[in-house]
């Protein structure tokens, strides 16, 4: 399978936007900033169940990814790793399309989900943006009245 999921979960894990590991996927999924969970395909039963609450505890999508453990931990430089959870919206919505690629049929709605919140968020990032260089450009607050104009004598 070598359609870039492993390359996007090294490049996830270098930009720090990737929790690996039970307790650190954990404290990422009650703390509201995991979006999307992965699971290895040789994940034992207890952990299949835990991954399941914690995607319902911290309502975000849960998605079997076609790697061993062995093959995922090599990814994201760990000798084994069982369960990775993407805190980037942007980073969960490529790594989703790539398992699309797959599995459509089973990663369809958690696409679909997970790329309008990246619009969405890529929107509010635009206009924080616009907003800011407004400002530096000296351009006033449009809910803001107009500055009165200082008369020389």
């Amino acid at each position: 399978m070598d359609n870039g999921l492993i390359g996007l979960l090294g490049l996830a894990q270098k930009a720090g936007k990737l929790q690996t590991g039970e307790e650190s996927v954990s404290t990422a999924a009650k703390g509201h900033k995991a979006r999307l969970l992965l699971l290895s395909s040789d994940a034992g039963e207890r952990t299949r169940r835990h991954a399941g609450q914690l995607s319902q505890e911290g309502n975000c999508p849960l998605l079997p990814v076609p790697l061993t453990r062995m093959e995922l931990g090599g990814a994201v430089g760990r000798g084994e790793c069982v369960l990775l959870a993407f805190t980037d919206v942007g980073l969960a919505a490529a790594a989703a399309k790539r398992l699309a690629q797959t599995d459509p049929e089973g990663c369809r709605e958690v696409l679909e989900r997970l790329e309008y919140k990246a619009e969405k968020t890529l929107r509010r990032r635009r206009e924080t943006q616009a907003r800011k260089k407004a400002v530096q450009a000296g351009q006033r607050k449009p809910w803001a009245p107009p500055s009165p104009e200082k008369k020389s004598s």
